[in-house]
């Protein structure tokens, strides 16, 4: 296991983070998503520890709060010390009836860090993220609430999640502007079969030091190597088809994975995973599972390589399609010999 920087916080996260939305579903979407209780989330936990993982990302709508609970709870059971281990969650969604039951108000955000810390049974958060972008309130008083977090200790680094380059864009100079604590890092949903970030979100990170948690790798289950032309396996996607994979070039991609996991001996999920770490812009990749040996296979992307030619592969097998303006800022970047002229 290798760690990272994230972004340019002094915060050094595993390369590889547990991410827990599959802990304490029961009914409805959650249920789908995963059921595991206590004793099966310990396991996990554990097997993520023992493998070198020190970063574990959560949410308070996961499981309407379980999944903060039942991570919390397994920290304690397995005796972790505090220090050795970072852990994420998030705010925004709907956590109780009213209009200021959701969102990334002052209110909302006060109010939902203290059940946050209670559930997790913890003095602080690592990294507190905004789950989605926030229409209604000010980014200036989202920003502000979490710097008054900062301030009081109780969130040490602040991140942001699903948000559009622009917007993100905005809370860094905000940030700046005002003195407020910075934006460590984005949580994002990138893949190789959904390379969709690469258009403006990862040069934005790149230049302005922003770190990248990637979410659902795997494409929801998409890259798991169980989904070919000829069929789709049982998983999650047959009852929850998300996040949404443009199919033609997803399987041109798994057909290049499939054929490199044979001559490698290594997985079509491990594959997958690998080719993120191998993404500059990634701090860590977040993989969830609902049984150990998932986990396993996952924790197993840390060993993936890739040759040169492998890598051009599979970039031609996935590389988005051409769009504006981003054929006509490559096209006239080298008229001063810059970065664009010399690939």
């Amino acid at each position: 296991m290798r760690f990272n920087q994230l972004g340019r916080s002094g915060l050094i996260v595993s390369e590889l983070c547990l991410g827990t939305m599959t802990f304490g579903g029961q009914e409805g979407m959650w249920g789908r998503i995963g059921q595991l209780q206590q004793e099966e989330a310990d396991g996990l936990v554990k097997a993520a520890l023992d493998a070198g993982i020190n970063f574990f990302d959560t949410a308070n709508v996961y499981s309407e709060g379980r999944s903060e609970t039942i991570l919390g709870q397994s920290l304690k059971n397995l005796g972790v010390r505090r220090e050795e281990v970072v852990i994420a969650t998030k705010v925004l969604g709907r956590m109780h009836e009213g209009p200021n039951g959701a969102g990334a108000s002052r209110g909302h955000i006060l109010d939902q860090v203290r059940a946050s810390l209670d559930r997790l049974q913890l003095d602080h958060i690592d990294l507190y993220q905004i789950h989605g972008f926030d229409e209604t309130t000010p980014i200036e008083e989202t920003l502000y609430a979490l710097d008054s977090l900062v301030r009081r200790g109780v969130v040490r680094y602040i991140g942001l999640s699903n948000w559009a380059a622009w917007q993100v864009m905005k809370a860094v100079g905000i940030a700046a502007a005002r003195g407020y604590a910075p934006i460590a890092s984005l949580q994002a949903y990138y893949t190789i079969a959904g390379r969709d970030l690469e258009r403006d979100v990862v040069p934005m990170l790149k230049s302005e030091g922003v770190g990248l948690m990637v979410w659902s790798p795997l494409a929801g289950g998409f890259l798991s190597g169980k989904y070919t032309r000829e069929g789709e396996g049982e998983g999650r996607r047959a009852g929850f088809d998300f996040p949404p994979v443009d199919k033609e070039r997803g399987y041109d991609v798994v057909d290049v994975l499939r054929e490199l996991s044979a001559a490698k001996g290594q997985s079509v999920a491990q594959l997958a995973l690998g080719w993120l770490l191998h993404q500059p812009a990634v701090s860590s990749v977040i993989v969830g599972a609902k049984r150990a040996d998932q986990l396993a296979d996952n924790l197993g992307a840390v060993d993936v390589s890739f040759t040169a030619e492998e890598l051009a592969r599979l970039d031609a097998v996935s590389k988005l399609p051409a769009e504006y303006p981003g054929w006509m800022i490559e096209r006239q970047g080298g008229y001063r010999g810059g970065p664009s002229a010399r690939r």
